[in-house]
């Protein structure tokens, strides 16, 4: 009978009494089942309580899976031992998969040979272990042996390489030029310890850096070097610590250069200033050393230049980002046009690296830079300062022998040297360059000098710069193969009688930074933005040439007033630095000591006071940074197309 809500269903009788369901008592098999339930759940709770691992600090998926992995091979292979032993391994990597593979087959092989060894020689489990270690030993002394012996092998290659390019290099003519004179020779033993005194300044206080700030002893980076460190001073001076003698500086450069030096940072660079005093300096090590790194770090950083030539004409840039190869001109040259100088600076450089990496890409981005300007049409003769890469037009006349055009003109005559005096598109050019430079802008001063005036905005300007001071050189070094011998060798004379005069109107016997010939002024500055001496070598320079071309005894004793007058008012306690005004008897110093003054300034003035069989002019070619490069070492226009035409087979 169906019961109503909340009341019980009646099914059975007993006695005639009704029995409600609902009420019925467990039985004792029922009883039994519940209690082992609850037993069974406080076990769990009980094991997993004190047994189960603490994951506190370790509550991570990849350390959750490692311990399931692990609890799997207890639970699933109890027996193997080398498994377990390997816990840290997860098999079910692929990473990890060989590493446990060859970890357990390497443990198994080792207990087999003990099991061998056990049998063979019928040895207890403790008398074969003990055998069986000391076979290891054994083994390894020997391995420790032979390594030693291979380390020493090494030592004697590396010495019999190093004694074989010192054997290659006795008479080489970058070593000796010792004076026979003892006051020539002391005066160079003075350049040498001044050149000591600039390194180990730099190496004490800015090693690694661009430059040195001698008096705050801290270092410098100038704007041409971006924002990165690239130790320009070790590069730069590289050449000259081998051409003095100073080997163990050289090795220690060197080994920098090998290990430290990185030329991949985000910075934008000066194609120019790059080329000149980076490859450059490193190719002159090279030549100097023969060791292939120098050459090979020097490709590298040429390769990193090359997206600057990428223009319409062949004319490269001024400044390429290495990290992203954009390229782009300075912002105040003359509507973005390229500079004569920057462009026309790179021939000897990558005319050197083409042939040692017998790579013609150098040479052909040079030759044609060479031939567009030698085609366009010059003002009178004349090669403006500024040309415009994507149109080919010249910018604003304005022509000079100084800043901006310089060492455009060296570069033609230096070409023709190093080619061995084979180049004579580059000869050409640069005579018909210098008599065009002669006919218009050559003047003499009325008290005597000669000068190089500059052409700008339709006038001459009377004025020489500091830079404009290698001409005279350069005059004198063309002379042979010229029209006329006499006269440029003369002119040469002229020029550095100039500049010597520049130097011997200041009151620290140090020229100024430009001087002009104006009314009653002759070879001195009358602003005083041009009346610093930032160490520069120009002077010096053609000093050196004309001694070497003459041996007219004057040049000599020029070189040595310049290097009292550094000695009086550049030298400092930490380097050497540039002075603000040399028409004061003790002019405020900048703090500064360029890269350039251990490349240029003390290599000339201790190549003056050297025999001429160190580094002579007739075996050697030097960069617009006074770096070196063997004559002879030409790649010219026919090889790179002969090259091509091989590549293209």
């Amino acid at each position: 009978m169906a019961s109503t809500s909340g009341l019980p269903t009646y099914q059975r009788y007993v006695n005639g009494v009704p029995i409600p369901v609902g009420r019925k008592s467990l039985r004792m098999r029922e009883k039994y089942i519940i209690l082992l339930v609850f037993v069974t759940f406080g076990v769990v709770c009980f094991g997993a309580f004190f047994f189960l691992p603490d994951l506190r600090d370790k509550v991570n998926v990849s350390e959750m899976r490692r311990q399931i992995v692990r609890a799997g091979d207890d639970i699933f292979m109890p027996g193997d031992e080398a498994a377990r032993k390997h816990g840290d391994v997860d098999v079910h990597r692929l990473e990890d998969k060989d590493r446990f593979e060859n970890k357990v087959a390497g443990e198994w092989a080792q207990q087999k040979a003990l099991d061998e060894l056990k049998k063979r020689e019928g040895l207890k489990d403790e008398d074969a272990l003990k055998f069986q270690e000391n076979i290891m030993e054994d083994k390894e002394r020997i391995m420790k042996e032979k390594e030693i012996k291979e380390m020493e092998m090494k030592k004697i290659e590396d010495e019999k390489k190093r004694e074989q390019i010192e054997k290659d290099h006795e008479g080489h003519p970058s070593h000796g030029g010792e004076p026979s004179d003892p006051d020539v020779r002391e005066k160079r033993n003075k350049v040498k310890e001044m050149m000591t005194h600039a390194w180990k300044s730099y190496e004490a206080y800015s090693w690694g850096a661009n430059e040195l700030r001698p008096i705050s002893k801290r270092g410098h980076s100038a704007s041409i070097f971006g924002s990165t460190t690239l130790g320009a001073t070790i590069i730069d001076a590289m050449d000259t610590l081998h051409i003095m003698g100073m080997m163990d500086e050289f090795k220690k450069a060197r080994d920098w250069v090998a290990t430290s030096f990185n030329f991949d940072g985000p910075a934008e660079l000066s194609v120019f200033e790059t080329n000149i005093r980076f490859i450059g300096g490193l190719l002159s090590a090279y030549a100097l050393s023969g060791d292939k790194m120098l050459k090979d770090k020097a490709a590298d950083i040429a390769d990193k230049l090359l997206p600057a030539f990428k223009t319409a004409t062949g004319i490269p840039h001024s400044m390429v980002n290495i990290k992203t190869g954009s390229s782009r001109n300075w912002g105040w040259a003359s509507g973005g046009a390229s500079i004569l100088s920057e462009f026309g600076t790179m021939h000897l450089e990558f005319i050197y690296l083409a042939n040692v990496t017998g790579n013609p890409i150098y040479a052909e981005k040079v030759y044609k830079i060479r031939d567009f300007v030698d085609k366009i049409e010059k003002p009178n003769g004349l090669y403006p300062n500024y040309l415009n890469p994507r149109t080919g037009k010249w910018g604003q006349h304005h022509v000079a022998i100084g800043a901006l055009g310089d060492s455009f003109y060296e570069y033609l005559l230096k070409a023709w040297i190093q080619s061995g005096k084979t180049d004579h598109t580059a000869r050409r050019m640069y005579d018909e360059a210098v008599q065009a430079i002669e006919a218009n802008l050559v003047k003499t001063s009325p008290g005597g000098l000669t000068y190089v005036a500059e052409y700008k905005s339709g006038r001459l300007e009377h004025k020489m710069d500091h830079l404009g001071c290698f001409c005279g050189g350069m005059f004198a070094l063309g002379a042979e193969g010229s029209p006329d011998p006499a006269r440029y060798l003369k002119l040469g004379g002229e020029i550095s009688h100039t500049c010597h005069e520049a130097y011997d109107r200041s009151d620290t016997k140090l020229g100024p930074e430009a001087f002009r010939f104006d009314g009653n002024t002759e070879a001195k500055s009358i602003r005083q933005n041009e009346k610093y001496y930032i160490l520069r070598p120009e002077v010096v320079e053609t000093h050196f040439y004309m001694w070497r071309l003459t041996k007219e005894q004057k040049y000599r004793d020029w070189a040595w007033e310049a290097v009292q007058a550094l000695e009086k008012n550049c030298r400092t306690d930490g380097g050497y630095s540039g002075i603000r005004d040399v028409y004061q008897v003790n002019p405020q110093q900048d703090d500064v000591q360029q890269s350039f003054f251990l490349a240029e300034t003390l290599k000339y003035l201790y190549l003056i006071f050297s025999e001429d069989d160190l580094m002579p002019i007739d075996k050697w070619v030097f960069n617009s940074e006074a770096h070196a490069f063997p004559v002879g070492a030409s790649f010219s226009e026919k090889d790179s197309l002969n090259t091509n035409k091989e590549r293209k087979r």
